[in-house]
């Protein structure tokens, strides 16, 4: 497939460029600052771009389906209305360039850990970041969206680099625990479930999670 991936040298994003690469998809790394990607491969083209400012729909017009994995940082007064603005502009964006697919990096705060509460309702002020809250009207963005083929995609509470298995369990809105109540996933097997949904889409116009 022909895939654009937003964000394809972040924290998560740089994992689902490269699970991309290795299954044959021809890929389109969309990112500030592309120097920031050091791999070599025939299947890999490297656009700088700033999605704030940019055509979104030019960027990703003739692709199969775009991965968003954008983020507005982590610093900064304005993060939240970055973080929205971009998620805005990526969603009118894709629709404008007659791309139905759109997966979407999301967060585990939006996730419920018991009926009606969610992760970040649990949270002290301290703890709740303007990109979680930013994360949240993103899938609130979403949920409305009748248009495109969307999937939002959270991982568990702890998302660290690690192993890639191969392997996870897949939740719909609830957190993700094991037996001993933790909640995690590596990057790499987070790249996993959103190539595998990709390729055999599951979860179209849903959010869904996943975790070991």
């Amino acid at each position: 497939m022909r895939v654009a991936i937003i964000g394809a040298s972040g924290f998560i994003g740089s994992y689902v460029r490269d699970e991309a690469l290795a299954r044959g998809h021809q890929v389109t790394a969309i990112l500030r600052r592309p120097e920031k990607i050091t791999v070599q491969n025939p299947h890999l083209h490297v656009v700088k771009a700033d999605i704030l400012k940019d055509k979104v729909d030019e960027l990703v017009k003739g692709h199969d389906a775009v991965i968003s994995a954008y983020s507005a940082g982590r610093g900064g007064p304005d993060i939240y209305n970055e973080h929205v603005r971009g998620a805005r502009a990526i969603i009118s964006g894709v629709k404008k360039s007659g791309i139905k697919r759109l997966l979407v990096v999301g967060g585990a705060a939006t996730l419920e850990v018991a009926p009606g509460v969610q992760l970040i309702d649990t949270m002290s002020p301290e703890q709740v970041t303007n990109g979680m809250l930013a994360t949240r009207e993103t899938l609130c963005m979403l949920k409305k969206e009748k248009e495109l083929e969307w999937t939002f995609l959270s991982p568990a509470a702890s998302i660290a680099p690690g192993e890639r298995t191969g392997r996870y369990r897949v939740g719909k809105d609830q957190l993700l625990k094991n037996k001993e109540g933790d909640s995690k996933i590596s990057t790499q097997d987070y790249a996993v479930a959103m190539l595998d949904e990709l390729e055999n889409p599951q979860h179209i116009r849903e959010r869904f999670t996943v975790a070991y």
